[in-house]
C-alpha cells in the first residue's frame, strides 16, 4: 500500500512539474509531501514542533502562489528541509535539521538500504512486498517480449507491418524520467534519515557553560584586567564616534544620492567592523572560566555597555539609511542594509544573554540561526517588487523609474497606471508598455499548474 501511494504521488509530481514553471504546483506538492511524511511517520506528527514546521512549510508554499517571488520559493525550499529534518529528529537544533533534511532528500533511500537497523515492522513489510521479485516479474518478460517481437518481425511480413503501424509516440522518455525522479525524491523523504555523529552530538550538547574544576585564579585575574582595560577604551572610542556621527546627522543636509550613499556604506563598514570586534572580544573573554570569576562584575558591566553602544550605532546607521530611502526610494540593496541591521541587533541581544546567563557558543549559533530563519519567513510574506514600486512612486523625492522597470513583471500594472497619470518621456513610456504587455501575455499563456494569485485577480482588458 505504501509503495502504491509513492507511485501515485510520483505520477502527480510529473503531472505538476513537467515542463511547468513554479506556481500553484508548489502548493499542491507541499500537500502531497506532508501527506507522504504523515503516512510514513504518524507518531512524529503527534509532536507539536513537527506540526508547526509542517504549517510553516504549507504557508510558504501558499506565499509562492500568492506572489511567486524568488524569496518565497527559497523560503519554501528551506522550510521543506526543516520539516524533513524535524521528522527525523524533532529535538535537534534547526541547522542540524537542515543538514538532515538535505541529506534525506539526496540519499534517504540509500541510507535506509545500507542501514541494518530495520524495525520489525519494516522487516515484515520487506517480506510482504518483495520489490526485487516484482521487478523480475515485470522486467524479464518485457525483455523477452521485445526480443521475440524483433525476431518474429523479420520472419513474417504481415506481422512486421502490424508492428510498424503501432505508434509509440505516446511514450515520453523525459516525462518518465521526471516520474522516476519524483518517486526517488518522495521515497527518500518518506522515512527521513539522520547524519551521525552530528545529530547525537547536537542533542547531547547543552547551552550552558559548565565551570571547570581546576581553574587558575591568577589567569582569571589577568584576563579580567586585560578585558576590563580593553573594553573601557573601546567604550570611550565608540562613544566619541557616536557623538560625532549624531552631530553630523543633525547639522548636515543631504544634497546628492552619491553623497548619502557614501555615508551609509561607510557607516555600514564601520558597523560591521565594530560588531565583529565586539562579539569576538566578548566571546574571547567570556569563553570559559572568567564567567565564574568572583571579581568579574566590572568587565561584565563594560561588556553590557559595549553592546548597548553598538545598538546605538545600529540606530544611527538606520536613520541614515531611512534618510536615503526617503529621498531616493527603496532598492534591494537598501532593504539589505535594514535586514543586516536587524540581524545584527538580534546578534547583540543574544550576545548579551550569553554573557548574562553564562551561555556557550552553541547557544549563540542555535538561537541566531532560528532568528534568521524566522526573519526569512516573515520577509517572504511581502511581495517586494510590488512594494518597492508602490513606495517609491508615492514617497520618493527622486524617482528612479528605470530601476522600477527592471524589477519583476508583477509591478507592471503600477507602472502602467503611473505612466497614464504623469507625462513621461517616450522611451520610458515604451519600456513600461512593453513590460506591461509582455507580463500579461505571459499570464495568459500559463498552464494551470503555473498559476499564481494574479491569474485570478488580473482584470486587465484582453487578458483572458
Amino acid at each position: 500500500m505504501k509503495h502504491l501511494i509513492l507511485i501515485i504521488a510520483s505520477l502527480c509530481f510529473s503531472f505538476l512539474f513537467y515542463q511547468q514553471s513554479i506556481g500553484l504546483n508548489l502548493s499542491l506538492f507541499s500537500i502531497i509531501s506532508i501527506g507522504i511524511l504523515w503516512w510514513h511517520n504518524k507518531p512524529q506528527f503527534k509532536n507539536q514542533t513537527t506540526i508547526i514546521y509542517a504549517s510553516i512549510y504549507l504557508i510558504t508554499a501558499i506565499l509562492v502562489f500568492i506572489h511567486a517571488t524568488a524569496l518565497a520559493i527559497f523560503t519554501n525550499i528551506f522550510s521543506f528541509f526543516t520539516l524533513i529534518g524535524c521528522v527525523s529528529s524533532n529535538k535537534n537544533s534547526i541547522y542540524v535539521q537542515w543538514i538532515n533534511g538535505f541529506y534525506s532528500v539526496i540519499a534517504g533511500y540509500f541510507h535506509r538500504k545500507f542501514d541494518n537497523k530495520d524495525t520489525p515492522e519494516q522487516t515484515i513489510l520487506k517480506k510482504d512486498i518483495d520489490i526485487l521479485h516484482w521487478a523480475k516479474l515485470v522486467g524479464i518478460p518485457l525483455v523477452f517480449i521485445i526480443i521475440f517481437i524483433l525476431l518474429y518481425k523479420n520472419g513474417n511480413p504481415i506481422f512486421e507491418d502490424v508492428i510498424t503501424k503501432i505508434n509509440f509516440n505516446f511514450i515520453n522518455l523525459q516525462w518518465s524520467l521526471m516520474t522516476v525522479l519524483g518517486y526517488f525524491l518522495l521515497n527518500n523523504i518518506s522515512q527521513p534519515a539522520t547524519i551521525e555523529p552530528a545529530t547525537t552530538l547536537d542533542l547531547n550538547t547543552a547551552n550552558l557553560l559548565i565551570e571547570r574544576k581546576n581553574t587558575s585564579e591568577e589567569k582569571n585575574k589577568k584576563d579580567n584586567q586585560l578585558g576590563t582595560t580593553l573594553l573601557a577604551f573601546l567604550n570611550v572610542l565608540i562613544v566619541f564616534y557616536s557623538i560625532t556621527d549624531l552631530m553630523y546627522l543633525l547639522t548636515n543636509t543631504v544634497d546628492s544620492a552619491n553623497h548619502l550613499s557614501m555615508q551609509v556604506h561607510n557607516g555600514i563598514n564601520a558597523l560591521i567592523a565594530s560588531i565583529v570586534i565586539a562579539i569576538l572580544t566578548i566571546l574571547f573573554f567570556f569563553r570559559s572560566d572568567l564567567n565564574f570569576y568572583k571579581k568579574n562584575k566590572t568587565i561584565k558591566n563594560l561588556a553590557y555597555l559595549w553592546i548597548g553602544l553598538n545598538i546605538i550605532l545600529i540606530l544611527l546607521i538606520s536613520i541614515k539609511n531611512y534618510q536615503y530611502v526617503s529621498a531616493f526610494g527603496f532598492t534591494y540593496k537598501r532593504l539589505g542594509v535594514f535586514a543586516y541591521l536587524l540581524l545584527t541587533f538580534f546578534g547583540l541581544i543574544t550576545t548579551f544573554i550569553k554573557v548574562f546567563k553564562i551561555k556557550n557558543l552553541w547557544y549563540l549559533f542555535r538561537v541566531n540561526t532560528q532568528i534568521a530563519f524566522a526573519i526569512c519567513i516573515l520577509s517572504a510574506t511581502i511581495n517586494w517588487d510590488y512594494s518597492i514600486t508602490e513606495f517609491n512612486i508615492n514617497n520618493a523625492k527622486v524617482l528612479d523609474i528605470t530601476y522600477l522597470i527592471h524589477l519583476k513583471g508583477n509591478n507592471s500594472t503600477l507602472l502602467k497606471t503611473y505612466a497614464q497619470q504623469y507625462k513621461l518621456s517616450e522611451p520610458i513610456n515604451t519600456q513600461i508598455n512593453q513590460k506591461w504587455t509582455t507580463h500579461n501575455q505571459n499570464l495568459s499563456l500559463m498552464n494551470w499548474q503555473e498559476y499564481s494569485l494574479e491569474n485570478f485577480t488580473n482584470t486587465t482588458k484582453g487578458y483572458h
